[in-house]
């Protein structure tokens, strides 16, 4: 007997995730689920699930879970974020336009920014302070990497370990089109010094100003945005002198805003976020628990 669940696709810079409101809807194995319904040919199609809960009564918070493609789940997604507080504003769910949002890498704070019709048109994350090392997640003496070389694959890759609550490494190139980012992500994301395995960026500072910037998800794979990538990118950027701490972040599915702050150290993202589509899915007997 299969449990029918409405859900709303929608995508931050083409970043596109399946998202259920569980004060409606329970999914008590959201890692099948996500699975299930992410597969491109026989599921819905996306880069995973994220489940909207209620942290308290009312509209005084919300929480967010996320769970990958292949069923992982993950601490935080800032293009999610941000279309959570699209999601919320846009249904009615709330009428604020600050929105504290309860993540698995702690609290973020999302202010909305609305057009003349009052929809949300774009969205800026608080995503708190980056940190440069993490011995949880980078398994050398020092849990830091800073335009370090590791080998992969038969190559190495000089990068820059920057944790947005998640990891990530970010390799700078002269020329990202002759980055095969399918095998180098591939091998990278697995490699022994990320013990929870790595998102990893691939970028090319730009004529303008601008940083080109393609991403292999943990988890994803290839996606069209991530938004602590682009944060993540912006901040080994001027860590290592390569831009200011402000910059646009250019991906494969938009360009986002990254500011990283000079008075609070706090990363500030701006960026888009759209509905796709809304439906219906059966959740099977078998991906119950």
């Amino acid at each position: 007997m299969a449990h029918t669940v409405r859900f709303t696709k929608m995508h931050g810079a083409g970043n596109d995730y399946i998202y259920v409101d569980t004060s409606i809807y329970r999914i008590s194995n959201p890692q099948a689920v996500a699975k299930a319904w992410s597969r491109p040919h026989t599921g819905i199609g996306s880069d995973g699930l994220v489940l909207i809960g209620r942290s308290g009564t009312g509209d005084t918070g919300f929480t967010m879970r996320i769970f990958n493609a292949d069923g992982s789940e993950a601490l935080m997604c800032g293009n999610a974020a941000r279309c959570i507080g699209k999601y919320l504003y846009d249904k009615g769910i709330t009428r604020k336009k600050e929105i504290r949002l309860h993540t698995l890498s702690g609290m973020k704070t999302l202010r909305l920014h609305t057009r003349k019709d009052d929809t949300v048109d774009s969205v800026t994350v608080d995503m708190l302070e980056p940190a440069l090392s993490d011995k949880t997640k980078v398994g050398n003496e020092e849990g830091r990497l800073t335009e370090a070389a590791i080998e992969a694959d038969g190559r190495k890759y000089t990068g820059t370990f920057v944790s947005m609550g998640n990891p990530h490494f970010v390799v700078f190139t002269d020329n990202i089109s002759s980055c095969d980012i399918a095998r180098s992500g591939a091998a990278l994301e697995r490699h022994p010094i990320f013990p929870e395995r790595c998102n990893i960026e691939f970028a090319e500072v730009l004529p303008d100003g601008d940083i080109r910037t393609r991403v292999w998800e943990r988890g994803s794979g290839i996606t069209l945005a991530c938004g602590t990538g682009a944060c993540a990118t912006a901040v080994a950027a001027a860590v290592t002198g390569r831009a200011g701490r402000r910059c646009g972040i250019v991906m494969d599915g938009g360009r986002l805003e990254i500011e990283w702050n000079e008075t609070d150290n706090h990363v500030y993202m701006t960026g888009p976020a759209e509905f796709v589509f809304e439906g219906q899915a059966d959740i099977p007997q078998e991906d119950r628990p």
